[in-house]
C-alpha cells in the first residue's frame, strides 16, 4: 500500500511525500527513524477520493484535523504555515475549505481564534474559548491539545453510550418483530377454528384470535404505522430538545438514572479540568463547564456551586454543600486546591467517574437483557396460551 505523509523535519520545516508500506505504523516508524515527526498519514488511494466526498464531515475527522494542527503548532511551526498545510491535506473538502479560509484570514492579520470562529466547522462550544485563552497566554498548542483531548473524551462517551444500547435495541426490536409475525401470520390460521361470537369461548382466546385476525386484515396499515413510528422516533431523536427530555426521563429511572448522572458529572469535571488547565479564571470556567451538562437537576446544583464560589466560598466546600459530586470527589478537589494542582485532580476525578460509569453501564445492561427476554417471553406465552385455549374451546364446542 502507498501512504501519503506530511511531517516536520529537525529544523522545523514541513515536508511531504509518498511511502510504500504495509501499515500506517510502519510509515510512522520509518519516518521517525529518519528524524521526522509525522503529523498526517493517509492512504494514497483515498487522497483523490476524499476530495470528491460531499456532505458534512464526521466529528471524528474534524477532531483528527485539529489534532494534526495542534501537533504542528506544538512543533513550533508558524500558525499561518500550519493552517495552510491542513488546507492542502487529504481531509474532507469541507475541512480543507475551512482551513483555507482560516489561512486567508490569518494572513490578513486576524487572530487565530477569530479565524477559527468564522469557519463553518461545527466545533464544540468550548474550543473557541480555549483558543482565545491559549493565544492570550502564549500557550496555544497546550490549549488546543486540551481541547482535542476533551473532544476525544466527548466522542468516547457518546460512542460508549451508543455501543451499550445496540444489543438491547436489537433484542427488543427482534422481540417486537417476532410478536408481530406471530399475530399477523400464525394466529390467523386458527381463526376459522373458533366462533368468536360464541359466549363460551374463553376471553383470552377471543382476544388473541381477534387481535391476530385484525393484524392480518390490516397488514398494510400496521406496516405503515411501524415505519411511520420509526420515522417519527428518528426525527424526535435528531432534535436536541427531544433528546434532553428523553434524558431527563431516563435520569429518573433506577440504575440507568445513576449511570447518566455519573456520566454527566464526569463530563462536567473533565471540562472544568480542561478550562482551568488552559488558565481560564475559575468562576468563568465554572460558568462554561456548566453548559456541557444536559440534566436539569445537576445543572441547577452546579449553578448554585458557581454562585457560591463567586461569593467567596471554596470550590470544594460549595460542591459538598450542594451535593454536586461524591464525597471522594470533594476530597480530591480540596487536595487540588491546597496543592495548587486543581486541574490535575479534576482530571483524575473525571477518569474515576468514567470508570465508574462503565461499571454502571455493565450492571444496567445485565438487567435490561433478562428483563427484555422475560417481557417478550411473557407476551409470546400469553399468545400461545390464547391459541391453546382456542383449540381446546373448538374441540369442546364440537363435542
Amino acid at each position: 500500500m502507498k501512504f501519503h505523509y506530511q511531517a516536520i523535519t529537525g529544523s522545523g520545516e514541513e515536508t511531504s511525500g509518498v511511502l510504500e508500506a504495509d501499515s500506517r505504523d510502519e510509515v510512522t516508524r520509518r519516518l521517525e527513524a529518519q528524524g521526522l515527526v509525522p503529523f498526517a498519514i493517509a492512504d494514497a488511494r483515498e487522497l483523490g477520493r476524499g476530495r470528491r466526498r460531499g456532505g458534512k464531515p464526521p466529528r471524528r475527522e474534524i477532531m483528527i484535523a485539529l489534532h494534526e494542527l495542534t501537533t504542528l503548532i506544538e512543533s513550533e511551526v508558524p500558525i499561518a504555515e500550519a493552517v495552510g498545510s491542513l488546507a492542502t491535506s487529504s481531509h474532507h473538502p469541507v475541512i480543507q475549505d475551512a482551513f483555507e479560509a482560516m489561512s486567508t484570514r490569518i494572513k490578513r492579520g486576524e487572530p487565530f481564534a477569530e479565524a477559527l470562529a468564522e469557519t463553518n466547522l461545527k466545533l464544540p462550544w468550548y474550543f473557541g474559548q480555549l483558543a482565545r485563552s491559549g493565544e492570550m497566554t502564549g500557550q496555544l498548542g497546550d490549549a488546543l491539545r486540551r481541547g482535542v483531548a476533551q473532544m476525544e473524551y466527548d466522542l468516547e462517551v457518546a460512542s460508549e453510550l451508543r455501543g451499550a444500547l445496540v444489543y438491547p435495541t436489537i433484542l427488543v426490536a427482534t422481540g417486537i418483530a417476532a410478536i408481530l409475525v406471530v399475530f399477523m401470520v400464525v394466529v390467523p390460521n386458527f381463526g376459522t377454528m373458533v366462533d368468536l361470537d360464541d359466549p363460551n369461548v374463553p376471553w383470552l382466546a377471543w382476544a388473541v384470535i381477534s387481535t391476530g385476525l385484525w393484524f392480518n386484515a390490516h397488514t398494510a396499515a400496521v406496516t405503515l404505522g411501524v415505519v411511520g413510528g420509526l420515522g417519527l422516533l428518528g426525527t424526535a431523536i435528531a432534535q436536541p430538545a427531544m433528546r434532553r427530555r428523553a434524558l431527563e426521563w431516563l435520569s429518573r429511572l433506577p440504575i440507568i438514572g445513576d449511570w447518566l448522572m455519573e456520566a454527566e458529572t464526569g463530563r462536567w469535571t473533565a471540562m472544568l479540568s480542561t478550562l482551568l488547565g488552559s488558565r481560564v479564571e475559575l468562576v468563568q470556567a465554572l460558568d462554561m463547564a456548566e453548559q456541557s451538562v444536559q440534566l436539569r437537576n445537576l445543572r441547577a446544583r452546579l449553578a448554585q456551586v458557581t454562585r457560591a464560589t463567586r461569593g467567596g466560598t471554596e470550590l470544594s466546600a460549595a460542591l459538598r454543600d450542594h451535593q454536586a459530586i461524591t464525597a471522594t470527589g470533594c476530597d480530591l478537589v480540596r487536595v487540588g486546591e491546597k496543592t495548587g494542582k486543581l486541574p490535575q485532580m479534576l482530571e483524575s476525578l473525571a477518569k474515576l467517574y468514567q470508570q465508574s460509569g462503565r461499571e454502571r453501564a455493565k450492571r444496567a445492561l445485565q438487567l435490561i437483557e433478562p428483563a427484555a427476554i422475560l417481557i417478550i417471553g411473557a407476551v409470546i406465552g400469553v399468545i400461545i396460551t390464547g391459541v391453546i385455549l382456542a383449540i381446546t374451546a373448538s374441540q369442546d364446542l364440537g363435542m
